[in-house]
């Protein structure tokens, strides 16, 4: 298998579907596949953040032989650097544009104690520290011990501790404790964070298994072996499933069957792309997502940046994001015309993506 071309296919399909899911036109008319379940459940949206993470531990298959020999304040201090850089991006992102504006049209500087702490970048930062130091020590089979020590610890805490509704499971005391209200995410009408300190431990599961699946294909896949790819991906569906009768599937509390879900269908949908890639009559070259797929940091960022910019600015007292799609997407039937912004966005991001493209510029943390 070619180094990049279905670990750049993958995580392209990742940050494609993560702009159409951030960017509707209009929240309250987007389908429902392209929503978040509510708690309990999954959605194909919810699959997109862990398969971020998922594609993260598999390049580090790629990345870790070249450290082997490293001494360890060498790594360390690498990862550290990386991790500080990403988890940073992450920090300023909640916070720009640094000043908000209250009813009355008056504008004021946004206080450090009002910033959201964690998120999306700051997890993928902390997953990718904490996965990479744990490959870079333990053997192979100790990172399943690992993996799975994570998931039932984390399991044995939700369970004894609290309940798991929003407001009394054991993540979100942890989270008051240590983060405080003024921290967290408020996006659900309360203080809640769904990238809360708790279940980030589970999370890191997720990168491991995206080391482990790119460490089995790096050295060239046959047919046997990527049935084998398949073949486990099933067994950790069926894993998944039994668990979730106990430990439901619950994507903001990041719950123990949840990483076991994703990482069963990150399985499969690599496996399809390698064949697809390699072993097809006519093979596929999915050209649009590798271009995400080369910048995908950069490319998540302008799209978060480009949102915000466009809810920050306003035409009388309408947001630029309102005017562009009412202006330009109004005619359109409901739904339709929330997922056609969606798309146009996307697409925007994407020539961004491939004029970098074209200059082999690559950016890189």
């Amino acid at each position: 298998m070619k180094r990049f071309e279905a670990l750049d296919i993958f995580r392209g399909m990742t940050i494609c579907l993560m702009i159409i899911v951030n960017t509707p036109g209009d929240g309250a008319s987007t389908f429902s596949l392209l929503l978040h379940a509510d708690w309990h459940g999954f959605t194909p949206t919810d699959l997109v953040f862990p398969s971020f993470l998922f594609a993260v531990g598999n390049a580090l298959a790629f990345v870790m032989p070249k450290w082997k020999d490293w001494e360890f304040k060498d790594v360390f201090l690498k990862l550290l650097k990386r991790s500080a850089v990403i988890f940073l991006l992450g920090f300023i992102m909640y916070w720009f544009p640094f000043f908000r504006q209250d009813a009355s049209g008056t504008w004021s500087f946004v206080p450090f104690s009002d910033t959201r702490m964690l998120g999306v970048l700051q997890r993928i930062a902390i997953c990718y520290f904490a996965g990479a130091l744990m490959i870079h020590f333990f053997a192979t089979k100790t990172l399943y011990w690992v993996s799975g020590g994570l998931l039932l610890g984390y399991w044995a805490i939700m369970s004894w501790f609290g309940d798991l509704t929003m407001l009394g499971n054991a993540g979100q005391t942890l989270d008051l404790l240590i983060l405080g209200e003024g921290h967290m995410y408020h996006g659900e009408g309360v203080a809640f964070e769904p990238e809360g300190i708790l279940s980030t431990l589970p999370s890191i599961v997720n990168v491991i298994g995206g080391y482990l699946l790119g460490l089995y294909v790096k050295e060239g896949i046959n047919y046997e072996k990527l049935a084998k790819v398949m073949l486990y991906g099933t067994y950790i569906l069926l894993v998944a499933y039994l668990w979730n009768f106990i430990f439901p599937f619950n994507k903001k509390l990041w719950t123990s069957s949840f990483v076991v879900l994703t990482i069963g269908l990150d399985f499969i949908i690599i496996g399809i792309i390698i064949y697809l890639t390699e072993f097809s009559a006519k093979p596929y070259k999915f050209s649009f997502f590798q271009t995400f797929g080369k910048n995908p940091l950069f490319i998540y960022l302008l799209s978060e940046y480009l949102a915000i910019t466009m809810y920050v600015v306003k035409i009388g007292d309408r947001s630029l994001f309102r005017v562009v799609y009412e202006s330009l997407f109004s005619w359109m039937p409901p739904y339709i015309n929330s997922l056609a912004f969606a798309l146009v966005f996307m697409m925007i991001c994407w020539a961004a993506g491939k004029w970098l493209e074209k200059r082999n510029i690559y950016i890189k943390v």
